[in-house]
């Protein structure tokens, strides 16, 4: 074997660091953090241990890039929901996002940042608080759109919006739990109607 033939068999294997980060965002999407082992990722990504390492870092690295890309893509409604004219609009949009996001067919049922965090045991704690974060990050948006109605005169006075902001994250959740259980997305979008019958909830 000639040099040249020895440096391209160690030579690391060129691959689309997107694309395998978007095919780990599924491992982690249908797995969680740690139903999602190495052996998964890797395989599912097309690459091994080392390159993945070189590329993305260690596991907890490598789920927080694929949270940001989660966030961006199929969860990207929620930043969108925030463009909306009116509160109810908001909600609206943000609740018929989550069912969208959550039964789409071509993705695993259910929402990342609820099941990722399911089941998590010590060493996937830094896994769980960043979705702890993500999902109170989520909240307080809401919170200061549903602020900004208030001082708009779109809401009430008096209007609580801290827990109208509670209040809609919770059945947002409530749907991907149930997506993610097998409930089909005609049932899901009433429960979201059914949610928004009475807006703003008393």
């Amino acid at each position: 074997m000639t040099g040249h033939e020895k440096a391209l068999i160690g030579r690391p294997r060129g691959f689309d660091a997107e694309q395998a980060l978007r095919r780990a965002l599924m491992v982690f999407w249908e797995k969680g953090y740690d139903g999602a082992s190495l052996a998964d990722l890797t395989g599912a990504m097309g690459i091994t241990k080392t390159s993945m390492y070189a590329a993305f870092g260690n596991k907890e690295q490598l789920f927080r890039k694929a949270l940001e890309l989660y966030t961006e893509g199929p969860a990207s409604y929620g930043m969108q929901a925030l463009q909306e004219p009116t509160a109810q609009a908001v909600a609206t949009a943000f609740l018929n996002g989550t069912v969208q996001a959550t039964t789409r067919p071509e993705c695993p049922a259910g929402c990342l940042g609820v099941q990722g965090s399911l089941a998590t045991g010590d060493l996937g704690r830094p896994a769980r608080d960043a979705l702890i974060e993500w999902r109170n990050n989520a909240r307080l948006r809401l919170e200061e759109r549903f602020q900004q109605a208030v001082d708009e005169g779109d809401l009430p006075r008096d209007t609580n919006t801290g827990r109208l902001a509670r209040y809609i994250m919770t059945v947002s959740f409530g749907i991907a739990v149930q997506a993610a259980s097998g409930i089909t997305r005609g049932d899901l979008q009433e429960v979201a109607d059914t949610a928004l019958r009475s807006w703003p909830p008393a």
